[in-house]
């Protein structure tokens, strides 16, 4: 069966590409650039991820939708909000951080582009890093999400590419242990908002991936030498 991988090199995406590969032949990740604080990170990350797997990476522009939003997540104004970890146990807390670094449709859009890669290349799946944790305040990481959109697809392509997470019903702990199970390469994800030489560890995805990381009982080798 084949496949193609939504990559932003993230923990989610990269343990999904991992588990994925075990079961589907994974034809091509995509990485997009909509003008994110950490497009280069993100790109040059999932370039080396890409290598690691022996698969092609393509990096695709949608450079219009930083002038559609002003979301922290491409305003350089320095926008964007910190996060303690006893924070992350806060629902009013996380949905403000949900609400600052939102993007307007962005999953839906980029699903639908993946899927039209998915039905030229001749592949029935699309890989995605969706999860619960986060499905709690983006509900386009949500299993309802990922069904509205195959029924979408089941129209939209005469394939009927689905979409999927093998991810999608774990936290970000299970989501750690399985990708160390899958061998996944950690050390070349990057997973914070910001876009430096080095993780913030202060935004909500480094907080996340932090916390993840302690109570799984693994060393994050992403950030080793921080």
């Amino acid at each position: 069966m084949k496949a193609v991988c939504l990559l932003s090199s993230g923990l989610d995406s990269l343990a999904s590409l991992a588990i994925a590969s075990a079961k589907y032949d994974v034809q091509i990740g995509l990485t997009f650039d909509y003008g994110q604080l950490a497009a280069d990170a993100e790109i040059d990350h999932s370039r080396q991820i890409c290598a690691h797997y022996g698969i092609p990476h393509r990096v695709i522009s949608l450079d219009w939708m930083k002038d559609i939003t002003t979301t922290s997540l491409v305003n350089r104004q320095g926008c964007l909000p910190d996060m303690a970890g006893a924070d992350l146990g806060k629902r009013e807390v996380t949905s403000e951080s949900a609400a600052n670094v939102w993007v307007p449709n962005r999953n839906g859009l980029m699903a639908n582009i993946a899927a039209s890669f998915a039905e030229a290349l001749g592949c029935g799946y699309i890989v995605a890093g969706f999860n619960a944790e986060e499905a709690a305040t983006f509900p386009d990481n949500s299993p309802e999400f990922v069904d509205c959109i195959n029924r979408a697809f089941s129209y939209s392509t005469l394939n009927g590419v689905r979409l999927i997470s093998p991810v999608l019903e774990m936290d970000k702990v299970a989501i750690v242990k399985e990708a160390v199970r899958a061998q996944a390469p950690l050390g070349l994800s990057w997973s914070c908002y910001q876009g430096k030489e080095k993780p913030c560890g202060l935004c909500e995805s480094c907080v996340r991936r932090a916390r993840a990381f302690q109570k799984a009982g693994v060393q994050d080798p992403a950030v080793e030498d921080i």
